[in-house]
């Protein structure tokens, strides 16, 4: 049996058809890099997290919310992500989410601008995320995807995320600038 693939060409574009998908985590990813002693690109990731993109006959009408669990941040390293977890970073005792909502989308030439507020410990900043759209297919169990890749930077002082170590030889033990990268995968609702 055919299945008509969650896709559709506007002006020779092609977007996602319209309709609610919810993000299939395990398929997805939200990670975040920044840099240590100045030198080495560390990697973490969030495990637990959910959202919907919710996409409109026209593309400006649609919007994406995510919400991360932040006592689910990974870094691969015990220690580190413990103190990432407690007052100096995230403090998850008193904060349990990051969340991402959309304020609106945007194309500027061929590129995907999806404009939002990204709340982190209690502090809302606007945020522009590069999106590119990876396609549609249809999974063995029936089910329409889509498929989005995105990435942007934030200064995580401003977010009140200050922490930091002065080093003997000049610089600081943790990088201001963070790079957010997401490969995310939702699954069109009936």
């Amino acid at each position: 049996m055919s299945q008509t693939l969650a896709v559709r060409t506007i002006d020779g574009t092609d977007l996602p058809a319209a309709g609610t998908y919810q993000l299939d985590t395990s398929h997805s990813v939200v990670e975040f890099v920044v840099r240590h002693l100045g030198l080495a690109k560390v990697r973490g990731r969030f495990n637990d997290f959910s959202g919907t993109i919710s996409v409109g006959e026209d593309i400006a009408d649609s919007s994406v919310e995510v919400s991360l669990d932040a006592a689910s941040i990974d870094t691969r390293d015990a220690g580190r992500d413990e103190h990432l977890r407690s007052p100096d970073f995230l403090d998850v005792d008193n904060h349990t989410a990051l969340t991402f909502r959309s304020t609106g989308i945007r194309q500027e030439g061929g590129d995907w601008k999806v404009d939002g507020e990204l709340t982190v410990v209690g502090q809302k900043r606007p945020v522009t995320l590069d999106v590119e759209f990876e396609g549609a297919a249809n999974d063995p169990s029936g089910g329409n995807r889509i498929g989005f890749s995105a990435a942007t930077k934030i200064n995580r002082e401003d977010f009140g995320l200050t922490w930091n170590q002065a080093l003997e030889t000049g610089g600081w033990l943790v990088g201001k600038d963070v790079k957010i990268e997401l490969s995310v995968e939702g699954v069109k609702q009936a």
